[in-house]
């Protein structure tokens, strides 16, 4: 259960971290409210993860979705530029965060 918690929380914050960028500096009222709205559910969630696992994989984890997930989709969605090397790093966190979950289990 505190898996799943943490994976929903990482990936929301994938969602609130997009909907800050559309919301323009917090000037754009809907995207600015879901950015926030989303970001506090991610940490309550985090939080309530954090009750049964270890601090520092489970954050690790919770950044390393939100980054991934934000650098793939700022990619997809937005245009953002993604070169070889960008790819080889994104990956490189997609094992770290693997790996920590093998090892924590």
């Amino acid at each position: 259960m505190a898996w799943g918690l943490l994976v929903v929380a990482g990936l929301l914050e994938i969602v609130w971290a997009l909907a800050l960028k559309q919301a323009d500096g917090l000037t754009r009222f809907w995207p600015s409210l879901i950015g926030v709205s989303v970001a506090m559910l991610s940490l309550v969630l985090l939080g309530l993860a954090l009750k049964h696992l270890p601090v520092g994989a489970a954050y690790a984890i919770w950044v390393g979705i939100g980054a991934f997930g934000v650098a793939v989709f700022g990619t997809l969605l937005l245009g953002e530029h993604m070169s070889p090397a960008k790819l080889l790093f994104l990956a490189l966190i997609g094992v770290g965060v693997a790996g920590l979950r093998m090892i924590e289990s």
